[in-house]
């Protein structure tokens, strides 16, 4: 029988995690935020009262078995004068599967049956949440996009109103073998999925190992300065008693004419590793580095690998 694993992130880190992890014999699950409000999901949301889809529409696409002619139709964002302007293709589709089904989860299901997945995905909640911040002046931000622009450090996050998650993810969580914090913007991405007692009570209940990949890079207003420690302990402060036990992180080297550039044009800085203040927790090291285009990216293959080999 298969091994269940339950990933939780969202972004472009979640779809990147999974487009490696579906090529193993794995039982996926992954469970998507959706309190993104910003361009062409936060006008569905607002036109429609449904949750973030943005993530999802990526999610779906990475754990996809598709010609590659349908992730481009998926993906395609329209620039026009109308009201189509910015809106994605699969944007539209979820948020008219979401109203043909009756919620956002049948919607999902439905478009996963013709993209033939590789695994399953579920959306955090079917609430329209609004993600709160409180930064380290005292200052609240309402939204997820005012959080991920304001020039602050993020002291803590919470949802305007608690989510009511499905009881399908309740269970998903409670049965998995593992439990998968995926690279990607800490706060806005992995932890906006945590901040409920419904959540942190399954995890407890849980027999799965707790791994988190680390970001390679700390991100302005996130996770500026943090080390991999700061990465692990920020993640332990909003679980429960469960706590991480593995941490994969990246050992490649990275040349210094790309981290200058990283520095210079985002004010992002590679993560240390500061093994001192990471005994608590099973380090497992890979070279996980791949450039492309002077990009820094996540080698899925390796990343996959790595997560798989922790299973067994």
């Amino acid at each position: 029988m298969k091994k269940k694993v339950v990933v939780f992130g969202g972004g472009n880190g979640l779809s990147t995690l999974l487009s490696g992890l579906k090529e193993f014999p794995v039982d996926i699950t992954a469970i998507v935020s959706v309190s993104d409000d910003g361009k062409s999901t936060g006008r569905l949301r607002e036109e429609f009262n449904i949750p973030a889809m943005g993530d999802i529409r990526r999610v779906l696409i990475s754990l996809s078995e598709v010609e590659p002619i349908v992730e481009k139709l998926v993906n395609y964002r329209f620039n026009t004068s109308s009201d189509l302007d910015g809106h994605t293709v699969g944007n539209l589709m979820l948020t008219a599967l979401a109203n043909i089904s009756g919620n956002m989860s049948d919607g999902i299901e439905a478009l996963g049956k013709i993209f033939n997945l590789k695994g399953s995905v579920l959306p955090l909640t079917e609430d329209n949440v609004v993600l709160m911040a409180e930064m380290n002046d005292g200052k609240i931000i309402e939204g997820e996009h005012n959080i991920t622009e304001c020039e602050g450090i993020i002291k803590k996050i919470f949802y305007k109103e608690e989510p009511i998650i499905p009881e399908i993810v309740l269970n998903k969580i409670k049965e998995a073998d593992m439990i998968v914090f995926s690279m990607g913007s800490l706060f806005t991405s992995v932890i906006c999925n945590l901040i409920s007692n419904d959540i942190i009570k399954a995890i407890d209940e849980s027999n799965a190992k707790l791994l988190y990949v680390c970001n390679m890079m700390t991100q302005p207003g996130e996770t500026d300065d943090y080390t991999v420690s700061d990465h692990v302990n920020t993640l332990n402060r909003y679980l429960g008693n469960k706590k991480i036990t593995d941490v994969i992180v990246n050992n490649g080297k990275i040349e210094k004419e790309v981290i200058e550039k990283y520095l210079v044009e985002e004010q992002k800085d590679p993560v240390e590793i500061d093994y001192e203040n990471l005994k608590d927790v099973n380090i497992i090291e890979e070279n996980l580095v791949k450039i492309i285009d002077n990009q820094i990216h996540h080698d899925v293959m390796k990343l996959a690998l790595a997560i798989y080999s922790t299973l067994l």
